[in-house]
């Protein structure tokens, strides 16, 4: 049930993110133009897409028996984007920008959680 719950919550988390990187690509920029020179929506766009395509991913494997050698590859994917992404966000998180620490903390509970289904017996979180 757990791994249910955890599938299901990425991906919502993964579609919306993906969404709004992709439809709205200038107005992130906006938001998170620090310095950076030039146009990059086509950037965040391709980054949109591969959320997108990642969210799909959790969404039709949500029902599958993570961990173990069932569906090892998808928990191994989403620990890496997660666990990289939170430490990448850690690093950037010393301001104090309440939406970038929102998305630290997002992040580092998902790290967290799929870590424990990956490395852990997969019929205890099942």
């Amino acid at each position: 049930m757990f791994t249910k719950i955890l599938m299901t919550g990425s991906a919502v988390f993964l579609i919306g993110t993906g969404l709004a990187f992709s439809f709205l690509p200038r107005e992130i920029q906006s938001l998170l133009q620090e310095g950076t020179q030039g146009e990059i929506a086509w950037l965040l766009q391709i980054l949109g897409a591969l959320l997108l395509g990642f969210g799909m991913l959790n969404w039709m494997a949500r029902g599958n028996l993570m961990g173990g050698i069932y569906s090892r590859p998808v928990a191994m994917g989403n620990f890496l984007h997660f666990s990289i992404g939170a430490v990448t966000l850690l690093k950037k998180s010393g301001s104090t920008d309440g939406f970038l620490i929102a998305i630290t903390l997002v992040y580092s509970l998902l790290a967290f959680s799929f870590g424990m289904v990956l490395f852990g017996n997969p019929l205890k979180w099942n």
